[in-house]
Parts: structure tokens; sequence; C-alpha cells
């Protein structure tokens, strides 16, 4: 609206001179006066003719006349100067409206470009956001898929690595198990170590004992065959029947000597091997308990090589899947990023066409106020023409009543003719 009321103003301002120039002239009548009287009549007749009842002097119709002519020609001049005005306003008023339809064809060819514009960019950029959704659609599917594919690796590495902590956790439990028995077997070889060992002194004890026994029974034998041999001699010088019962006494003392070195011999045999069977037993199960340990060993060290090996390879598919789900992030935030840039894309064009649109409008709206502006100035132009075709006959019939009452005023006074002439 205020466009159109600059339109209308800047177009007032343009031909408001002239307008008011055409009004005065067709409601003057008094412009075609002149500033004496002259007393001239119009009539039918082509020629003016002075009406008198008196004799007039020829000068002062004469300058009568002039001044006629004068009026006459005044009144040419401002029908020309009319005619002037109004081939102007009718020039103005063609170049106006050659311009109001260069506008129209150009508003036409813009709203034509501007449907082919919608249309194509329209379609170009729905078809382009289709295909870039799909293309996104489809990478996202597959993001999804190798997501879904690593965290079901993820879940079957957890439970590897949870069944295998817990056999670990079973290994140890044994291995603890394992060197308690070993340790109690470590107990059992050193109580067996100990009993060996006084077993061993109690025998080389047994052994010394039997020495000194021997050595005891030897000095004894000694001492008796010394007695003996003493009685003998004492028998045989007094009664040699004593003979066969020293006889008699030593075999009776060399046959309890002889069983009982027999019977301690015996004793320290089986005693010796006891001992030695025991420390052989001692010695097996020491043996089984140390290979029973060293076989444990090397279980826990295998199966801490194992346990290091699935650490190493649990980290690096736990650093895999770091990594993948790092990528996956920062494709998602690309496919993000395109697609709120798409998305800011769309909005730009939706705010383009909507300002090719408001500027369409616009035109329209100058369109229809140009043609309004138009129709006005139609209006204007043909209730000028109007007024002035009415204006015209009133200005001849005043005129025709001035110069009667003029001219009957110059019968009634002489005296200014006579001053002027």
């Amino acid at each position: 609206m205020s466009r159109r009321s600059a339109t209308i103003s800047s177009y007032r301002k343009r031909f408001a001179d002239d307008k008011n120039v055409i009004r005065s002239t067709a409601h003057s009548p008094r412009r075609f006066s002149s500033p004496m009287r002259s007393h001239v009549f119009f009539g039918v007749s082509s020629g003016p003719t002075i009406k008198s009842s008196r004799a007039m002097p020829r000068l002062a119709c004469e300058d009568r006349n002039f001044s006629l002519s004068d009026a006459i020609n005044t009144e040419l001049e401002t029908n020309s100067g009319e005619k002037a005005q109004m081939q102007s306003l009718n020039d103005r008023f063609a170049s106006y409206m050659e311009n109001v339809s260069s506008l129209e064809q150009q508003n036409e060819i813009l709203s034509a470009e501007l449907e082919q514009l919608r249309g194509n960019r329209t379609s170009r950029i729905g078809d382009l956001y289709q295909e870039e959704m799909r293309q996104l659609r489809k990478n996202l599917n597959r993001l999804s898929a190798d997501k879904a594919r690593v965290e079901v690796n993820r879940d079957n590495l957890i439970e590897d690595n949870n069944r295998i902590k817990e056999k670990l956790q079973e290994e140890v439990l044994q291995r603890e198990v394992v060197e308690n028995s070993l340790q109690s077997f470590r107990q059992d070889v050193d109580n067996a170590t100990l009993a060996r060992l006084d077993l061993e002194r109690k025998v080389q004890s047994l052994q010394e004992e039997i020495v000194f026994l021997k050595k005891l029974h030897d000095e004894e034998m000694a001492e008796l065959l010394a007695q003996f041999q003493q009685v003998q001699m004492d028998m045989d010088v007094a009664k040699p029947d004593l003979t066969a019962a020293l006889r008699d006494v030593r075999l009776r003392y060399e046959d309890l000597a002889t069983k009982n070195l027999q019977e301690s011999e015996e004793w320290n045999k089986s005693k010796i091997a006891d001992l030695t069977e025991a420390a052989n037993k001692n010695n097996e199960v020491l043996q089984a308990a140390k290979q029973e340990a060293e076989d444990c060993r090397q279980q826990v060290q295998a199966l801490t090589c194992d346990v290091d090996a699935l650490k190493g390879t649990n980290e690096s598919l736990e650093q895999q899947m770091r990594e993948m789900e790092e990528n996956f992030a920062m494709e998602s935030s690309g496919y993000q990023d395109t697609i709120s840039r798409l998305e800011e894309d769309i909005h730009n064009t939706k705010d383009e066409m909507a300002r090719h649109l408001h500027e369409h409008q616009d035109l329209l709206n100058i369109k229809l106020a140009l043609d309004i502006e138009i129709a006005t100035y139609r209006k204007l132009l043909e209730g000028e023409e109007k007024n002035t075709l009415e204006s015209r006959p009133m200005v001849k019939n005043t005129e025709t009543k001035e110069v009667l009452i003029k001219t009957k005023d110059c019968q009634v006074d002489h005296s200014p003719l006579r001053s002027s002439v």
C-alpha cells in the first residue's frame, strides 16, 4: 500500500499543475475580458456587432474592435494551449501505458520463469534429497549391521574371557590345593627323614653296642678261658674230673653268647629293613609329590601363557572394537552433518522460494495498483474532457452577456470613452 500511495502521489505531483491549469482555464470566464469594456455582442453571425441606441465615435468602436480581437486571440491561444496540454497529457498517458504494458510483460515473463524455476528446482532438490537420504539410510543400515556383528563378537569374546577366567580360577584353586598337599608331603618327608636319621643313629648305636658286647664277650671269654685254664690246672693238680664240667660250662656260655649275638643281629637286621622300607616308601612318596608338583607347575605355566595370550587377544579385540566405535561415531557425525547441511540447503531453498513468491505477490500488487491508478487516471481524464467540453459553451454565454452589459454601460456613459481617446 505504501508503494501504491507513493506511485499515486508521484503521479499527482507530476500532473497536478496541468490539472490546475485545465481547471482554471475551464472555470474562469473573466479571463477573456479585456481591461477595457468592449461592449461587443457576439451573435450568430461570424463578426461582432455593436448594439447602441446612440451614435458613438468611430475611434472608440475601433478600440473596442481591437480589444475584442485581443480577447479572441487570447481565447484562441488558450484553446491552443489547452490542446497542447491535452496532447502532452495524451503523450504522457501513452508513454505511461507503454511502461505499464512493458511492466506487465516483464511480470508475465518473471512469473513464467518463477514457475519454471520452482518446478525444476523443487524436483531437482527433491531428487537429490531422496538420493542422499537413500545413500545415508544404506550406510546407516550397513554400519548398524557392522555394529551388531561387532557387538556379537564382543559378547562372544567377553563370554570366552569369563569362561577362561573361571577356568583360571579353578586351576588356581587346584594349584593351591596341590601346593597345600605338597606342603603336607614335604612335612611328611621331613618327618620321614628325621625318623630315618633317628633310626640310622639307633642302628649305629646298636652296631656300636654289638661291637662293645662282642668285645666284652671276648674279654669275658678270655677271662673265663684264663680262669678255666687256671681251674683246669688246679683240677689237673687236684681233681682231674672237673675238666668235663668246665667243658660243659664253656659250651653252655658259648651257645648262650652265639644265641644272643644271632638274636641281636636279627633284630638289628629287621629294624634296618623296616627303616629302609619306610625310607624307600617316603622317597617314593616324595618323588611322586615332586613329580606332581612339577606337573602342576607346568600346567600353571601353560595356563598362565594361555591367559596372557587370551588377555592380549582380548585387548586387541577391545582396541579394534573401540576403533570401530570411533569410526562409526565419526561416520555418523559426518552423515549427521551432511543431513544438517542438506536440511539447511532445503530451508534456504524454501526461503528463496518464499522470497520469490513474495516478490511475485508484490509485483501482482503493484500491477493491481497500477491497474487501479490507470482506471482512476482514465476516469479523471474522461471527467476533465467532459468538464472541458461543458465549460466551453458556458464561457461563450457568459462572454455574450458581459458584452451586452458593457455595451449598455457604454451607451449611458460617454465620458470615459472620450477621456480614453
